[in-house]
């Protein structure tokens, strides 16, 4: 039952995604034919997978009267939460991100759709810190994944991904790890639609970090932090920030959607893993970058952050934790337009683009380039071009 009143409902068309069988990716992570499916949010109206908690948390924004809205950003939640802002006449829309931290693509979203743009002097987890302490003191909506109805929202991807499955749960999910709003809705969707019976068994969580930007994985693979039947060893959790912090360790990565090293919804995380009998890996950019273009040759573009969804399918596969017969969905989290220029540095060739974007990260090779082939303007040499496509 809608939370909401009909006449309180703000939505810009969310949802109309697909789940989309790809044997390409499927040869390329080691698994049978047939048996991967990619759930494209990138058909979402900002681009990516946030509209889906957006349209929930603008919704109650507007059932509690408020005029302004504010979140961080890596790039994604404040294109979503800009349009959102956008098609209504009432909700100014203030966005947070940190210098040189949010790819082009994603900062024109919300340039164009008319936020109001603060661009901090530091990176993503300054600037959530900073929009909390902002938004507490001056009265402002909160719209990062913090609000729960975001979260719920979320919710919407597992009911499509199982819609499209005829209800039949896969054995994997894999998901991209930065915030961890994702991977905390699905495990809360896939527990109460277990508990509904709509569901006879839920299946595997793999949440996975990039290597630049790999919380999750350190302290639930390496230091053993677990959801403890709500009572986690927070202890575990402090120590790991406060080691970092006095490090001064900052995450990279090319995946900016996942470039978070304080992912807010971690506890909630932890409750999604035990519940869904879940995994943490971590994969190199080069890795995401691989994924990434294999995604694109076989029928679909993707942001970088998506890419680490299929190098973690391999890297399980590889591993033997997923068995080549297993079903698994891969969910593509935001559109390839999302970051052109690192998808354009890694298939061009050009070699002081890759060194400045991408061998700087540890990218050390475009294993999987698909590189223009320069020619002179001769019709007779672009003929014999042409005849070696064959």
């Amino acid at each position: 039952m809608p939370f909401a009143p009909p006449e309180k409902i703000v939505t810009i068309g969310e949802g109309q995604t697909i789940l989309q069988q790809s044997s390409a990716v499927a040869r390329y992570c080691g698994i049978d034919d047939g048996r991967l499916f990619l759930q494209y949010e990138g058909l979402n109206p900002s681009g990516s997978f946030k509209d889906n908690g957006m349209t929930a948390a603008v919704t109650h924004a507007n059932m509690v009267g408020a005029t302004q809205a504010a979140c961080a950003s890596t790039g994604n939640t404040s294109a979503s939460l800009a349009i959102f802002g956008s098609c209504t006449n009432w909700l100014e829309v203030i966005v947070f991100v940190g210098s040189g931290k949010i790819a082009y693509g994603k900062l024109s979203q919300a340039l164009d759709y008319g936020a109001k743009t603060i661009q901090l002097l530091g990176d993503f987890d300054d600037a959530m810190q900073r929009v909390r302490e902002v938004c507490a003191q001056a009265g402002i909506y909160l719209c990062n994944s913090l609000n729960p109805f975001r979260l719920e929202g979320q919710k919407a991807i597992i009911y499509r991904v199982l819609e499209s499955l005829a209800w039949e749960p896969p054995d994997w999910i894999v998901v991209p790890g930065g915030n961890l709003g994702n991977c905390s809705a699905f495990g809360k969707a896939l527990l109460e639609l277990k508990d509904l019976g709509l569901i006879d068994r839920i299946p595997r969580l793999a949440v996975i970090n990039a290597a630049g930007a790999n919380t999750l994985h350190e302290l639930y693979e390496q230091k053993g932090l677990r959801w403890n039947g709500g009572r986690p060893d927070v202890a575990v959790r402090d120590d790991y920030f406060g080691e970092m912090e006095s490090a001064g360790r900052r995450a990279a990565t090319l995946a900016s959607a996942i470039e978070i090293n304080r992912p807010v919804s971690l506890s909630k995380a932890l409750r999604a893993l035990d519940a869904c009998d879940g995994v943490v890996r971590e994969v190199s950019d080069q890795a995401i970058l691989d994924g990434k273009a294999q995604v694109g040759a076989g029928g679909f573009g993707c942001e970088p952050a998506s890419g680490a969804s299929v190098a973690g399918a391999k890297l399980l596969r590889e591993e033997g934790v997923i068995a080549p017969s297993d079903r698994v969905v891969c969910i593509l989290t935001g559109h390839q337009l999302k970051d052109p220029n690192v998808t354009v540095a890694y298939h061009s060739g050009d070699a002081d683009d890759f060194d400045r974007l991408l061998r700087a990260r540890g990218v050390q090779e475009a294993a999987h380039a698909n590189q223009p082939v320069v020619v002179e303007n001769d019709l007779e040499k672009i003929l014999e071009v042409v005849a070696r496509f064959d």
